[in-house]
């Protein structure tokens, strides 16, 4: 399936904010890797613009967390993975990346030092200002940041975007936790309350409650990305109440999933596949498809195609029908009956046909927010930047 390309002049500022989920993580300092990693075996180093580069594609991916987080940074590591194996390609990569002006000096060290002319500096925080800085010095390389905005007459021509609609795998994994689920009571441990972040826990509820109209999602924010002591408290506090179903948006899924386990209550997954994390528990989970991107990306680059010329879109965007995300596979305390309902919606997001935001649809105080007849696509900009809650989830956007 091919990506959905979005007009630049239609794409709202309210965009920013939906990769903002990548922010720095500090649980991970101290693992930082002291030079790129290269990853495959093809090619040769070399500056832009010499044979050696030109012959070989050479691709550099950063990190603001581990490679190993089970989260965020694992998603994209194991997209690089698949495009390091593709022939022509060879990869680098460098872990925990704080953002501040040391990921400048990381990208212009795989600039200078590895001739990478394709980077992809990953975590929101890594676009302003360190991407707007190094890009305009260095215009025969392509950076493609994930979520990051691109505004035509401002951003360099050599900037693009990439994310996706990964609100639709969350759809379906609330489908899974509304049949799961025997209290009704589901808890969603969230970092902050940025559109992206209230997108999600709205098109999990909206999952959830269209095959358990009872069931409620309670949401509490820790505040940061990564704050596993916090993580660990909120899931806690939900079990104590009742809450049997556990899931989140944070860096890293980790001590929510090992809580779930520990603590016997199901769990579903989010940023790459946690099921090893949760073995009696895990339910299923929403991933990113990176290779699938990346590859498209190697493809169009290896191909002689750019962003500065137009003939790579400098905004990119997609959901399951796209390749952009996927769901977990169901883990073994999911029933045939409960996979089946959960295939049969999959099955709409694939031929197009589903849509999660049609009215008639109110929010948790009662208001109308979608009127009934009235229905807002995946591409519709007024998602970018919802900012309140469906009806079922026990919280504020205020956090």
């Amino acid at each position: 399936m091919s990506p959905i390309y979005i007009p630049r002049r239609k794409f709202i500022r309210g965009a920013i904010a939906t990769a903002a989920f990548g922010a720095t993580s500090q649980l991970w300092v101290g693992c930082t890797e002291q030079a790129p990693t290269n990853t495959a075996t093809t090619g040769t180093p070399g500056t832009p613009g010499s044979p050696a580069a030109a012959s070989t594609l050479n691709v550099g991916f950063i990190y603001v967390g581990p490679k190993d987080d089970f989260g965020y940074s694992q998603a994209h590591y194991e997209g690089q993975q698949v495009i390091a194996k593709l022939p022509g390609v060879k990869t680098f990569n460098e872990a925990s990346v704080a953002e501040t002006a040391v990921v400048q000096e990381t990208m212009l060290g795989m600039i200078n030092q590895n001739g990478v002319t394709a980077l992809f500096p990953t975590s929101f925080g890594f676009f302003d200002p360190h991407i707007l800085k190094v890009a305009p010095a260095n215009p025969k390389v392509q950076f493609f940041h994930c979520g990051g905005l691109f505004t035509e007459g401002k951003t360099p021509n050599n900037i693009g975007s990439y994310y996706g609609y990964i609100d639709e795998a969350q759809y379906i994994a609330g489908i899974v936790a509304g049949l799961s689920t025997k209290t009704g009571k589901i808890g969603f441990v969230a970092a902050k309350p940025i559109p992206q972040v209230v997108r999600n826990i709205n098109s999990y509820t909206l999952g959830a409650r269209s095959v358990n109209p009872k069931a409620t999602v309670q949401v509490i924010f820790t505040g940061d990305w990564s704050v596993p002591v916090k993580e660990a408290e909120a899931s806690n506090s939900m079990i104590d109440q009742g809450v049997d179903v556990l899931t989140c948006h944070v860096d890293s899924p980790k001590v929510v999933m090992e809580t779930a386990e520990k603590r016997k209550v199901f769990c579903t997954g989010y940023h790459t596949n946690q099921a090893v994390l949760a073995p009696n528990g895990f339910l299923t989970g929403a991933e990113w498809d990176w290779g699938n991107v990346y590859t498209k990306y190697v493809e169009l680059i290896k191909s002689g195609k750019t962003l500065s010329e137009g003939g790579i879109p400098h905004i990119v965007r997609g959901g399951l029908k796209e390749g952009f995300c996927k769901v977990s596979p169901f883990g073994s305390a999911v029933s045939a009956a409960t996979k089946k309902e959960a295939e049969k919606v999959m099955a709409k997001f694939m031929d197009g046909s589903m849509i999660i935001y049609a009215g008639e649809i109110k929010d948790n105080t009662g208001k109308v927010v979608i009127a009934k007849g009235k229905e807002f696509k995946q591409t519709d900009p007024d998602l970018e930047k919802m900012d309140w809650f469906v009806e079922g989830v026990i919280g504020s956007v205020k956090g």
